[in-house]
């Protein structure tokens, strides 16, 4: 099978417009359609169903996008294996991370290191990485574990703890430590659900027979601070993420009995060839936090 042929349906499936997936691959929408219908031919049944306005994938079509995912994945293994016999010292690492501040020392000492690799940090929510990892577009992810899947592969690096933030002028700001259930009258900005310290609170709250509403629900913990230092509200962070944000305007406060805490660890692919910066990016993480579990070179 022509891979170009798959590459055209892969584009199609991402967009699932053909218009849009013709522009991405610089074709035109009748050549793209012709394209599929050739594939379609000689697969023998339709890939694609239009239903209203909207393009989506038949039984069929969702099987030939999971192999064709896995084919262009061994293709990609392949010239990583062979660029990494060449001795190549110029590349490029995408890392999920469920917080940047998670990287920042381990980014600062790789770079010194091995400037030639170029670094993409997305902050994404543990299940964003968890995916981008299995698509294939993300090389390594930094996340709340455990992340249970059969296909990946978890170090931990440390143990999380939760802070409760509150301004300098709240009437919190002064104890040296609370517990969840001092909380149900406060008014608190929270991450969407999705979030896994979102589900954490939520657990840990469960667990005490309590459930704690937020007002307000923010997807970046920079923006729940600014409401934190007006003191409009006041949050629950992952402590080295508030370490790190140090004001005097904001009060960190432990949570106690119990303590809400996640281990938190990196993550890859288990079927990916781990190159040289893959292995010497995880050896600086867990050099940061002085862990002793380190990869070895596939």
């Amino acid at each position: 099978m022509d891979f170009r042929l798959l590459e055209y349906f892969l584009a199609v499936c991402e967009e699932l417009h053909f218009t849009k997936a013709a522009v991405k691959l610089g074709i035109s929408q009748p050549t793209l359609s012709q394209q599929i219908r050739l594939l379609e031919d000689r697969v023998g049944t339709p890939l694609f169903q239009r239903i209203g306005k909207r393009n989506y994938l038949t039984e069929a079509g969702l099987t030939l996008k999971e192999h064709a995912l896995n084919i262009f994945h061994e293709l990609e293994q392949a010239q990583t294996e062979i660029n990494e016999l060449k001795g190549m010292q110029r590349g490029k690492l995408t890392i999920g991370c469920s917080g940047n501040h998670l990287l920042t020392q381990t980014l600062i000492s790789f770079h010194q290191k091995m400037p030639g690799i170029s670094i993409s940090v997305l902050e994404l929510a543990t299940e964003e990485t968890r995916t981008g990892l299995l698509d294939n577009k993300l090389d390594l992810g930094v996340v709340f574990l455990p992340l249970d899947d059969e296909q990946l592969v978890s170090m931990e690096l440390y143990t999380e703890e939760l802070c409760l933030a509150v301004s300098s002028k709240h009437r919190l700001s002064r104890k040296k430590a609370v517990k969840l259930e001092e909380l149900i009258q406060e008014s608190l900005v929270l991450f969407p659900e999705k979030f896994l310290v979102r589900r954490m609170v939520d657990a840990y709250s469960k667990e005490a027979g309590l459930r704690l509403q937020p007002i307000i629900e923010l997807s970046t913990m920079d923006s729940m601070l600014q409401l934190v230092k007006l003191n409009v509200s006041c949050t629950i962070l992952p402590k080295s993420y508030l370490n790190l944000m140090l004001h005097s305007d904001i009060a960190i406060i432990p949570i106690v009995n119990p303590v809400p805490q996640k281990k938190v660890g990196v993550v890859y692919r288990k079927q990916k060839f781990l190159n040289a910066s893959m292995v010497a990016f995880i050896h600086e993480l867990t050099q940061t936090y002085n862990s002793t579990k380190l990869p070895q070179k596939m």
